[in-house]
């Protein structure tokens, strides 16, 4: 049992289940229901529901990583983790380059971004359309590196969910599962010295969907820390199918990027116990990634240390808490006075560019939970104040969970939002 569990409020935790599985029922879309949206009105054109980011108007379609976050929870049947995961895999590319009169690429085997009611993949965030206008240099010109991991996740989840390894060798359009979640891996574009993510401009992809309005380059923290995940859990289909080979081969090549992670990221003149979210645009600590790569245990004994008390000084000093919820970035290290990170469409303090969002507050809580016992209490016992004062079980003039939100109302933004509460839940 997760550390956590056992000092979180029990009334809480059964509120917290609550409106976590009413929220990812408000998110299935049952067949031949239609989604009204500002972005298009579409139909479910499958014979089984479909499951999108949120509810009411949020989102009509599926997203791979916000899929991806809600399989934890138990809310979720194993046959719709089966169906989704294939709908994933036959929107895949194929083997040819695929070229937009954007400028942006499609490289082979690339995994959709979300796909659309009708099952027509698209590849890059900030559209619904499945044509030729996809990517720009705000959305990326090579598709996110975090949907190819995604993939690699909903499979392993199924397989922990399920205990069947059939599934992985369904031929879908005369390919393998297995080999799709193989070749999948081996797209996003990594540095050969150190296996660590990597990005420019003129090829650059969004590493993490949840800073997919940010503009990075350079090395990337969390899609770095997604590729390991991915690696080991890739390498678990691996051995449990018999080809332990496969599997040493992937967890050396992923645990290479281990020893890089603290060189490459961290700054302490600068930005203290830290890291920062990329290494060329975007050199600003990321919150998130940092308490991701405490969470997933990546760090080495000193920059972790660093690292917690870091955390716990901006939750004393309020710089990256509000109401339970997290900033990607202090408040004291925004970029300037009229945004928050270096390069951004976004206006400060809204969605990416300084908005709170529960989404990663579950990895925070953990990571606290043995060091930092009563900290991670709070950060609970304040998402759950919030959740009970937004619940939109109290009708429609309520939309909590929100996807993001701040002190001015402004910030809130897109109702009923499935990783505000899934991730969470699924980490407590």
């Amino acid at each position: 049992m997760n550390p956590s569990h056992r000092l979180l409020n029990p009334d809480s935790l059964q509120f917290f289940a609550a409106i976590t599985e009413a929220t990812v029922e408000s998110s299935r879309v049952y067949p031949s229901q239609s989604v009204d949206s500002d972005a298009s009105s579409l139909k479910n054109s499958f014979d089984h529901a479909l499951i999108r980011p949120g509810g009411r108007r949020c989102y009509p379609g599926v997203w791979t990583q916000d899929y991806a976050m809600t399989l934890a929870t138990g809310f979720v049947t194993t046959l719709e983790m089966r169906q989704h995961l294939r709908l994933i895999a036959l929107g895949q590319n194929g083997p040819t380059e695929r070229h937009m009169t954007t400028g942006a690429v499609i490289p082979p085997h690339a995994v959709p971004d979300h796909l659309l009611f009708d099952g027509q993949p698209v590849y890059f965030p900030g559209i619904y359309s499945a044509g030729d206008d996809q990517g720009s240099e705000t959305w990326g010109l090579r598709p996110p590196t975090n949907n190819y991991y995604d993939f690699i996740l909903i499979a392993w989840q199924l397989w922990q969910s399920s205990g069947d390894l059939e599934f992985l060798n369904e031929s879908l359009n005369g390919l393998p599962l297995i080999e799709r979640l193989r070749l999948a891996f081996t797209v996003p574009r990594m540095d050969a010295a150190t296996g660590l993510i990597y990005t420019e401009a003129a090829s650059r992809a969004v590493g993490f969907i949840f800073c997919d309005s940010i503009y990075f380059t350079g090395y990337l923290l969390t899609a770095s820390l997604l590729r390991w995940r991915a690696g080991y859990q890739l390498a678990e289909l691996e051995r449990a199918l018999g080809n332990p080979e496969r599997a040493d081969a992937l967890e050396t090549e992923v645990d290479r990027m281990m020893p890089h992670l603290t060189p490459t990221f961290s700054d302490p003149e600068r930005i203290g116990g830290w890291l920062m979210a990329a290494t060329d645009i975007g050199r600003q600590p990321d919150v998130w990634g940092t308490i991701y790569a405490l969470y997933l245990n990546r760090l080495d004994a000193p920059t972790a240390a660093a690292a917690r008390a870091e955390i716990v000084k901006a939750l004393e000093e309020g710089t990256i808490a509000y109401e339970g919820a997290l900033r990607h970035v202090p408040t004291n290290h925004d970029a300037a006075p009229d945004r928050v990170w270096e390069k951004t469409p976004t206006q400060k303090n809204r969605y990416q560019n300084g908005a709170y969002w529960h989404t990663p507050t579950g990895w925070l809580i953990a990571v606290l939970a043995k060091s930092h016992p009563d900290w991670a209490r709070q950060i609970f016992d304040d998402m759950i104040v919030h959740l009970r004062r937004e619940d939109f079980r109290q009708g429609p003039d309520f939309h909590g969970p929100w996807e993001c939100f701040g002190p001015e109302s402004a910030a809130s933004n897109n109702p009923l939002f499935l990783a505000s509460v899934t991730l969470p839940y699924g980490i407590v």
